[in-house]
């Protein structure tokens, strides 16, 4: 795990896990000046409330792509018989 990864999942879901957030205070002093500043910048959002403290459901991109196929596409391709 790097502090870019963390950085970038937590800016796009809005969420910040309770294992990333303890892991971003125990290498805090392993960054470098612009991780340092990514970690600012992130806690900042946090206290913000723009990024919350909470856990990440798992995507299942799998499951959408066989209700896409088996239900939707169907029901779209009977409607222009």
């Amino acid at each position: 795990m790097t502090l870019g990864q963390v950085f970038l999942e937590s800016m796009s879901t809005g969420v910040i896990t309770r294992q990333e957030m303890a892991w971003v205070a125990a290498s805090q002093h392993t960054f470098s000046r612009a991780e340092e500043a990514a970690a600012i910048r992130l806690g900042r959002l946090v206290d913000e409330g723009q990024i919350n403290l909470g856990c990440r459901l798992a995507q299942q991109p799998l499951q959408h792509q066989i209700v896409l196929e088996e239900w939707i596409e169907p029901l779209g391709r009977r409607l222009h018989r």
